[in-house]
């Protein structure tokens, strides 16, 4: 489970970095602005977990990660033309992201020896707290604050994990069904243009 668990991260890391490149890249940000957004996607969220968990972050202990995002960068900036080309690139980035990201940050806390409810919070942290870093240094409001189904996605798949892992479901077969299922909410909520109610103000 430690090599699955280093590998989701590897993963996770990779998409993020990707992601936050390339919302840097819409803002025309040189390539080290570009790499410092790529960095705060991909180990934001993560580093807010390992301190809340009282460990050394987890970018901390291996350069593998700072490497990752390099080569993000590269494999962004190689390719341009062609993400360009795709629509909604970045959304697809973004969202393995978060499933990778979700599912490292529950397996991490559980083995930390906390309790499941802790591993869903903690999982929702390392998944979406990148993404608000993110958008502050490019000057956005946080995409976790929109209509947009994000965080809900990660902690609906934290939900899951949890229940399948009540019912005695292997770790690695929970991981993966979670990992699609973030993505599925994500990708439907997005085809149908599902959302939260919007608080209403008081002079609404």
């Amino acid at each position: 489970m430690e090599i699955v668990q280093q590998l989701i991260e590897f993963l996770g890391t990779f998409a993020f970095a990707i992601s936050g490149i390339r919302h840097a890249a819409a803002k025309h940000f040189d390539w080290f602005g570009g790499f410092v957004c790529g960095v705060a996607v991909a180990i934001g969220g993560g580093t807010i977990r390992d301190l809340l968990l009282g460990v050394t972050p987890f970018w901390m202990t291996s350069p593998f990660y700072l490497i990752c995002t390099a080569l993000a960068q590269v494999f962004v900036i190689v390719f341009a033309r062609s993400l360009k080309r795709l629509d909604n690139a970045w959304f697809v980035f973004d969202t393995l992201g978060l499933a990778l990201f979700t599912i490292a940050g529950l397996q991490k806390t559980l083995d930390c020896g906390h309790a499941i409810w802790v591993a869903v919070i903690m999982g929702c942290i390392t998944g979406a707290a990148g993404g608000v870093i993110r958008d502050i240094l490019l000057n956005k409001e946080p995409l976790i604050f929109q209509k947009e189904i994000y965080a809900m996605a990660s902690i609906a798949g934290g939900l899951l994990y949890w229940l399948l892992m009540v019912t005695g479901a292997h770790p690695g077969f929970a991981s993966l069904l979670t990992f699609f299922f973030i993505c599925l909410v994500r990708f439907l909520a997005m085809r149908y243009h599902i959302s939260l109610p919007k608080l209403r103000g008081e002079e609404d």
